[in-house]
């Protein structure tokens, strides 16, 4: 569903400031994949997760979804094949809209968008609906406007508005990171069952060691552009954050210090 090959990313290049980013990173996502990936400030996480959204175009390589080259697709020309969730619980919704109405711009994705029509009966049953699996008291409140909502019901729409077309690629910045714990819990946990019920290939980047491993059937860690390790499979299934550490270690030859992510 996904195939990155040998990919480079520099900014800045030919001056004080050059940084590279990604450093020949070549990563294949099979048909339902969930894959997890950490590192540590700097390691090229958020970059890869960038370059095949199309947010900037790579130096070299490819990147294909579904069998189609989107390379040098621009980001709105790849936006059909994919569904993303940022960091920010602000970004990826209309905050002066209503709950329903941001739904059903999701839903007419791809299509002519206007409200003009109104929102169905039918519609509105069917939003009800979807919003009561995210278990926030949200299907009681289709008409509320977005921007009056916490954080955390925020996030857990966008994310329901990210997965109403079924997107071929689902991408997850680091989508609970500004939450406090217990509603980076939820919605995580809301996450897991729409990502499951839909069978979804997804490329969640996270800060967190233990959501690394808790969430998904691969785990991927990046240091200084390069994908240093790649762990699936009952290896994932037994894998504890010491393990993790340990494997950095060996793999890279240093110490993980970034804190944040082994205490999350």
């Amino acid at each position: 569903m996904l195939e990155v090959k040998n990919i480079y990313k520099t900014f800045n290049p030919g001056t004080i400031n050059e940084k590279t980013a990604l450093d020949g990173v070549s990563l294949t996502l099979e048909d339902g994949d969930f894959v997890t990936v950490i590192g540590g400030n700097g390691a090229g996480k958020s970059t890869l997760l960038n370059a095949v959204a199309g947010t900037w175009l790579v130096d070299e390589g490819s990147i294909h979804i579904d069998g189609i080259d989107v390379t040098r697709l621009p980001e709105h020309k790849r936006a059909i094949y994919l569904g993303r969730v940022f960091q920010d619980p602000m970004t990826g919704t209309a905050a002066t809209m209503g709950i329903e109405e941001n739904l059903a711009l999701a839903k007419r994705r791809g299509k002519f968008r206007s409200l003009r029509s109104g929102i169905t009966s039918a519609e509105r049953e069917e939003y009800f609906e979807l919003l009561k699996i995210l278990d926030l008291g949200l299907e009681n409140r289709l008409t509320s406007k977005v921007g009056l909502l916490s954080g955390g019901q925020r996030q857990a729409l966008t994310l329901l508005m990210a997965t109403l077309k079924k997107p071929k690629l689902l991408l997850l910045d680091e989508h609970t990171a500004a939450l406090d714990p217990k509603t980076a819990a939820k919605v995580l946990e809301t996450t897991d069952r729409i990502v499951n019920r839909d069978q979804l290939t997804t490329l969640m980047i996270t800060h967190n060691m233990k959501d690394a491993i808790a969430h998904g059937n691969r785990l991927i860690m990046m240091m200084n552009g390069k994908i240093i390790l790649d762990i699936k499979g009952e290896e994932k299934k037994k894998l504890t954050v010491r393990d993790l550490l340990d494997q950095f270690e060996i793999a890279s030859g240093e110490q993980f210090t970034n804190d944040s992510a082994i205490l999350g």
